[in-house]
């Protein structure tokens, strides 16, 4: 029996580490697969993963929910004929649609293959000003996943995380959330909660068992329904500091210097001028004007959008050398929306002067760069709402 893992998540929230942290602690001696759908026409992650020793199927160009659910079945169908493994991890683009995927997996119909698990990782410091500008497709995400884990926490303020943590119950009571950093927990006990074999309900099904084995009867209820463990559930100020022009409630502030307009109830981070009367919501990328009910007037269904409505990408392969201070110098320009657009994730790997190969992840407010193994020639990827093409390519001449 084959069992296929979904690591579902937006932009640079972290799946790509994730899953090599889990190669590493948790999948030690099984005959493993990964299906990767980048979107954009260069590939980068599975450059980030070849040296883990695991077969690497990479499909790029849109999503597995949108234009590839053909192309996703034939390469499954053909990793399943040709390697037999253990396991398909399968790592979606970051603006996909999760519930797609998993229609698509499960529309196979395929002997001898178990859907094991749906995670999303969701980067905690991002998740309010994500949900509220990529709603759309990040609340997709986070609705369907039977996991999610939470990226990024280590040193974030409690009030951040418990404003997080609350904002994702609201979407997803039922998934098991890993709120504990990364380093502090093995790549088993993740792999547990991920398989649901360590979920709260379990975990309140052993206290009750052990309390009847005591004779203790405690009531876990609280008289006047309200919640009793020990957070905050008021709404908090969200601080942005990301960089780009995004629409914030009252109650949010942001320190990135830039004019920020702010809406009642409908809102919207695509960048365009959106006429929302009431609580109308659209995230498309186009310029709607909306009835009192919300509906949009223009004439075009603006429910359910593709990724490719809404995002786009750039990429190029390359044969420059770059030095490391010049890669950093341009993901810090990158910072720059009103120059290059709303850029929210960047990658490559690139050759070095010095040789070796450079390896870099950019996602907004946060880039690093290190050295890693070579690829063929250098590629390089950008991901965002309005991209300046031009200006990009001028910036990685």
């Amino acid at each position: 029996m084959t069992k296929i893992d979904i690591f579902s998540g937006f932009l640079g929230a972290g799946k790509t580490t994730l899953i090599k942290k889990l190669i590493a602690e948790a999948f030690q001696g099984e005959k493993l697969v990964l299906i990767e759908n980048e979107f954009g026409e260069i590939a980068i992650d599975g450059g980030f993963l070849q040296d883990a020793g695991i077969e690497i199927t990479e499909m790029n160009s849109g999503c597995i929910c949108c234009s590839l659910v053909g192309d996703f079945g034939e390469a499954l169908q053909k990793v399943l004929a040709q390697f037999h493994p253990d396991r398909i991890l399968i790592e979606p683009s970051g603006v996909g649609k999760l519930s797609d995927v998993i229609r698509a997996v499960q529309n196979l119909h395929m002997e001898d293959v178990v859907l094991n698990s749906f995670t999303t990782v969701a980067d905690a410091n991002k998740c309010k000003m994500y949900m509220k500008n990529f709603g759309e497709f990040y609340n997709d995400q986070i609705e369907h996943a039977n996991s999610i884990i939470l990226s990024r926490t280590a040193g974030i303020a409690q009030k951040k995380l418990d404003e997080c943590v609350e904002l994702l119950r609201a979407h997803n009571a039922a998934a098991t959330i890993i709120a504990a950093p990364w380093d502090a927990l093995s790549g088993a006990q993740i792999l547990e909660a991920m398989e649901h074999k360590d979920t709260l309900d379990d975990e309140l099904k052993r206290l009750e068992a052990e309390a009847h084995e005591h004779h203790h009867h405690h009531d876990h209820h609280s008289h006047d329904g309200e919640c009793s463990c020990g957070h905050d559930h008021h709404d908090h100020d969200e601080e942005c500091s990301c960089g780009h022009d995004y629409h914030h409630d009252h109650d949010e502030e942001c320190s990135c210097g830039h004019d920020h307009r702010h809406d009642h109830d409908g809102e919207c981070g695509c960048g365009h001028d959106h006429h929302h009367d009431h609580d109308g919501e659209c995230g498309c990328g186009h310029d709607h004007h909306h009835d009192h009910d919300g509906e949009c007037a223009c004439g075009h269904d603006h429910h359910h959008h593709h990724a490719d409505e809404v995002f786009t990408s750039w990429g190029v392969e390359t044969a420059r050398r770059f030095t490391k201070e010049e890669i950093e110098n341009a993901l810090a320009a990158l910072s720059d929306s009103e120059k290059y657009g709303v850029i929210l994730r960047a990658k490559g790997i690139v050759a070095g002067q010095d040789g070796g190969w450079l390896h870099f992840d950019f996602v907004p407010e946060e880039a690093s760069v290190r050295e890693g193994s070579a690829i063929v020639i250098g590629r390089l990827c950008v991901i965002g709402a309005q991209i300046n093409e031009e200006a990009l390519k001028a910036l990685f001449a």
